[in-house]
């Protein structure tokens, strides 16, 4: 069984440690501000800037910041969002309960419930949390699951870093995502290492290298030209 921990990020906002080891789910310097720099500022906005309606697949759901952050989003700038997930190993809900994001974005009313209803929902259904989001997440490891193709406007690839998970960072893992994605798709990733650049561009994609959120220099988009 994989133990985790709630800790404190130096923006406020809470992340997952895996005892044991030293990989955070999110940034140590900002939980918030890297998911809203890297996924948000760096890869929906820039689709929303295009088309109205994206369909996006993240790469762990995790404790579900990626999620709630388009969520809100798609609320506030009125676009339709279909989004679809897997993650092979869920989060206790003790620890959801524990993540402090709503209070640290300020939400207000029914909106202080959607982080807990993205984890209660159902898995492996298509669920309507709101008219203009649709959202499903399968409980399944990345390497089983058949992807549709071409289905994805953008990706969101937050797997643990390459150390720990190596076998998610291949030009094969890579290639299944690019077949997956229509042409011009984003695929954004915190990670700017040189194997991960490599295996990414064998895959076909090309690369453009962004700056990081703070306490990381560059973060790398890929688009399926």
């Amino acid at each position: 069984m994989i133990k985790r921990r709630i800790e404190i990020t130096e923006d406020g906002s809470t992340t997952l440690k895996l005892i044991g080891s030293d990989e955070h789910f999110h940034s140590i310097h900002g939980a918030i501000q890297e998911s809203e720099h890297i996924f948000i500022k760096n890869g929906l906005l820039q689709k929303a800037k295009e088309q109205s309606s994206i369909r996006i697949f993240e790469m762990g759901f995790g404790t579900g910041l990626n999620a709630l952050l388009t969520l809100l989003f798609a609320n506030e700038k009125d676009i339709k969002v279909d989004y679809f997930c897997v993650e092979a190993y869920p989060i206790e809900q003790e620890l959801v309960e524990k993540l402090n994001y709503s209070e640290m974005l300020k939400l207000k009313g029914k909106e202080t419930n959607y982080l807990s209803n993205l984890h209660a929902i159902v898995w492996n259904k298509k669920i309507e949390i709101l008219p203009n989001f649709q959202f499903e997440k399968r409980n399944i490891k990345f390497e089983d699951i058949v992807l549709p193709k071409p289905a994805f406007d953008l990706v969101f690839f937050d797997a643990f870093n390459p150390d720990l998970q190596p076998e998610l960072w291949t030009k094969d893992i890579f290639r299944k995502i690019f077949l997956a994605m229509k042409p011009k798709g984003i695929l954004m990733t915190y990670s700017a290492k040189g194997k991960v650049k490599r295996a990414l561009k064998a895959a076909g994609f090309v690369l453009i290298a962004l700056p990081g959120p703070p306490g990381k220099r560059e973060i790398t988009q890929a688009i399926k030209s």
